[in-house]
């Protein structure tokens, strides 16, 4: 007699390799971490207030909403640490308290939880709050008016807002090394370049995100701001500010390569990755927000299960 139960095949992954999602959290954390102490050496107290703020309300809502519907407490796990961790990098340091917590919400409960919680997320939670928090009350990202009281050896100007009101001519100023060591205004977590270059290389030798995605969202905006620049220098910045300014390298390293919105297979990595890099020049080039970067990546997560679909053919033949 045949036994059934030996047909039985549990859902996917089918092999564990003992890594644990509070391990790969613990891990990001580390890597975001030069680029928050620098902001709170720049920005101080109120940084400091801002990214414990996001964090801990992060945790909360994750907590009030296992509690509410009645399901296993996932705080242990790290992942609503990170949301808040990030998101809290991508805002101002004068952030309202009520912003963040607002913000939090926005991450952790439509963009996270309401799809179903950790991995069945379609969007970028941190990238969800942003989007919904920019459109909302866009004033509060005009950095160079958030952080103006702020007295720096160096002239604090977010790079893009210049270059969008003032063309080109207003950001010739920037070398290269001023914005890898933080010389520009900007969320607390997202100025410090060399900081997050060197996070992102920190993961992916761990193997926590994938090089494909980042890399061919940077060579992307490289492309796509050089082509811009050839056309019309004296309107279109060169690729040096849109590499460094801005959400890009945070971008590229911690918003785009999110497991769950960002495709598995090789060729649409590279794909995601050039089309969002793409994006974001033609969003800061000729659009209405002066950073594309998160819309940009929204857009791509729409598209993501489309990419995903396109695999290398089976090796053989049609019997």
């Amino acid at each position: 007699m045949v036994d059934n139960n030996r047909f039985i095949v549990s859902h996917a992954p089918f092999r564990h390799d003992g890594s644990r999602i509070s391990t790969r959290n613990y891990n990001i954390a580390l890597a975001a971490l030069p680029a928050i102490l620098l902001g709170i050496i720049y920005y101080g107290m109120p940084a400091v207030g801002v990214i414990s703020l996001s964090i801990s309300s992060a945790i909360i809502w994750e907590f009030i909403f296992c509690r509410a519907t009645k399901s296993s407490i996932t705080i242990g796990d790290g992942n609503a640490a990170i949301i808040g961790m990030i998101l809290g990098m991508l805002l101002p340091a004068t952030a309202p308290w009520w912003f963040v917590i607002i913000g939090t919400f926005v991450a952790v409960i439509i963009g996270k939880q309401i799809y179903g919680g950790i991995g069945a997320n379609p969007f970028n939670p941190v990238v969800v709050a942003i989007a919904v928090l920019m459109i909302s009350w866009k004033d509060i990202f005009d950095f160079n008016e958030a952080l103006i009281n702020y007295d720096f050896d160096f002239a604090m100007v977010y790079p893009l807002s210049a270059l969008k009101h003032f063309g080109v001519s207003a950001v010739d100023s920037f070398s290269m090394g001023d914005l890898l060591m933080g010389k520009q205004s900007g969320g607390i977590g997202s100025t410090f370049g060399l900081g997050l270059i060197a996070g992102g290389i920190y993961l992916i030798i761990r193997g926590i995100i994938r090089w494909e995605i980042a890399f061919s969202f940077l060579a992307g905006i490289f492309i796509t701001a050089l082509l811009f620049n050839m056309t019309d220098s004296a309107r279109y910045a060169g690729p040096v500010i849109h590499l460094f300014a801005g959400y890009t390298l945070i971008g590229a390293f911690f918003l785009a390569t999110e497991d769950s919105s960002s495709p598995v297979n090789f060729i649409p990595m590279l794909i995601y990755g050039a089309g969002t890099g793409f994006l974001t020049v033609l969003i800061r080039n000729i659009g209405v927000y002066v950073d594309g970067v998160i819309f940009a990546i929204l857009i791509m997560n729409l598209v993501n299960p489309l990419l995903d679909k396109i695999r290398p053919k089976a090796i053989g033949r049609v019997a």
